[in-house]
């Protein structure tokens, strides 16, 4: 398969909520869809000054993180630590810490993990609804 022809791993998640960034991330991610996710952010931010996130993991196969541009991710975390107040995220690999071993310890940023079964606590937590059909995140 090309590019062309290629799904992306990043796909939105049209809410109930217009400052929540919500979205899919299906299977493997290359340096590709992870500088498509910052775009998408900053798009979000640009929109709302606060917002929250929830990333469903559907059959997650790992980020090509090295090949992301240094300075994409210099301003990525930037951002994030302006923008974001909470990120919800569902399914496995639980990558919390990962996530914040990028942050200061003192971020701002509240994370919660929530296991593919309990979803919707996800949604309650951040006090939205998805609009779209669900795709269910892998277990």
């Amino acid at each position: 398969m090309n590019f062309l022809q290629s799904v992306p791993a990043i796909r939105r998640i049209e809410t109930d909520r217009e400052d929540l960034f919500a979205i899919d991330v299906v299977g493997h991610i290359s340096a590709a869809d992870g500088e498509n996710l910052f775009g998408l952010l900053e798009a979000a931010y640009a929109l709302h000054p606060r917002i929250d996130v929830l990333m469903r993991l559907v059959d997650h196969e790992g980020v090509d993180w090295t090949d992301v541009a240094d300075e994409t991710l210099k301003q990525g975390t930037v951002h994030a630590l302006e923008h974001i107040a909470r990120c919800a995220t569902i399914g496995e690999p639980n990558w919390i810490a990962d996530a914040q071993a990028f942050l200061p310890a003192s971020s701002p940023i509240e994370f919660r993990h929530f296991k593919a079964e309990d979803e919707a606590d996800a949604w309650a937590w951040l006090g939205a609804t998805p609009l779209s059909p669900a795709t269910p995140a892998a277990t």
